[in-house]
């Protein structure tokens, strides 16, 4: 009953927060930014966990973090490492939950996304001198796809479209804001985003079921 209720209220506030808030003023936006986020936050701790206890709080941190990062974001760079930070916390729980290799395809359209963005973004970025932040952007987009290679070897179908998503809002985000502009950019960004970040709490639940049925078997 409870994880419902907070199902349908991170859902309103998070349209509330990509629809409704205006830019002005800052604080106001950033505090209806990071609510959504600690809603999933407490939505991820009430799910069970069983005996997967250090998954549930690899992501909880990576959550807590990531929430963290949403207000920093105003300062790109600070923002952009704790993000990463948050990737990293990702990876170790994916880690503790892997079942499998990633196959060969999906490691090919990831490597091939990554050489991809790395020469268009990346490079535009070097080409305009900005040297500092286009080996940021490397390192980020190094991370945040090896975050996606792990939750494909979980057999966990929650991590897995919640770390498609991910990459999918911060590619939208880096095209947006360093290459050309993209319309409803924001809503794109933030949809994916939050729904990234809810599935990973949510895959909490899952791999405890999973688990559940696999003790019973």
């Amino acid at each position: 009953m409870w994880s419902k209720i907070l199902g349908l209220l991170i859902a309103i506030m998070g349209v509330t927060y990509i629809f409704l808030i205006p830019n002005e003023p800052i604080g106001i936006k950033m505090m209806f930014k990071i609510i959504p986020m600690f809603l999933i936050l407490v939505f991820a701790f009430i799910q069970p966990s069983g005996e997967s206890k250090r998954y549930k709080s690899l992501i909880m941190i990576g959550l807590f973090i990531c929430m963290w990062a949403d207000g920093l974001i105003y300062w790109f760079i600070a923002g952009l490492i704790t993000f990463l930070i948050g990737h990293i916390w990702y990876i170790f729980a994916f880690r503790h939950i892997k079942v499998s290799t990633i196959p060969k395809w999906a490691a090919a359209l990831l490597i091939a996304y990554g050489i991809g963005m790395v020469l268009w973004i990346a490079g535009t970025l070097w080409a305009e001198g900005e040297n500092i932040l286009a080996f940021a952007v490397v390192i980020y987009i190094v991370v945040i796809l090896l975050m996606g290679w792990n939750a494909l070897q979980t057999a966990n179908k929650f991590a897995i479209i919640g770390a498609i998503s991910f990459i999918f809002s911060d590619s939208v985000l880096a095209i947006n804001r360093f290459i050309i502009s993209i319309p409803f950019s924001d809503a794109l960004i933030m949809i994916s985003y939050y729904g990234a970040q809810f599935l990973f709490a949510y895959s909490i639940y899952a791999h405890y079921s999973a688990s559940r049925k696999n003790l019973l078997k």
